[in-house]
């Protein structure tokens, strides 16, 4: 089977919402909502990835019912791919760290797109039909 070098930058969301740490709870799960997202990359005042607020921890925030900030419920040690990794070595770290998105970053640590599982199952629809698998 023929082998295709696609990209991470080939697949990933460049239209993001974000949060930042000091927003509340409320106001991202607004977010979420509004966007039909699962995940949110919660970033500084210079767009640096800081953290990844889950529509999980907003759940687990909610059992709670205590007003929260992000900074109390995102995720800190957030994995992270560049927009030149291969889609493969992504998809990889995804399985292994059973995470269902990835921020990518830039050399600077600026967020500039996230690849998700829906991502991936595009492509492998689009391998599927035989069709081109860059959008």
């Amino acid at each position: 089977m023929k082998r295709y070098e696609i990209c991470v930058q080939d697949l990933m969301s460049t239209a993001l919402l974000t949060v930042n740490a000091s927003e509340t709870l409320a106001e991202a799960h607004i977010e979420m909502e509004v966007g039909v997202v699962r995940h949110l990359p919660v970033v500084d005042d210079q767009g640096r990835l800081v953290g990844v607020l889950s529509d999980r921890d907003i759940l687990r925030a909610l059992a709670a019912r205590q007003p929260l900030r992000v900074a109390d419920m995102m995720t800190r040690d957030v994995i992270t791919t560049s927009p030149q990794a291969s889609a493969h070595t992504a998809a990889g770290l995804m399985l292994e760290h059973q995470i269902s998105s990835l921020p990518v970053v830039n050399d600077t640590g600026a967020l500039v797109g996230l690849v998700t599982q829906t991502d991936f199952l595009e492509l492998a629809r689009r391998a599927l039909l035989g069709l081109p698998l860059e959008r």
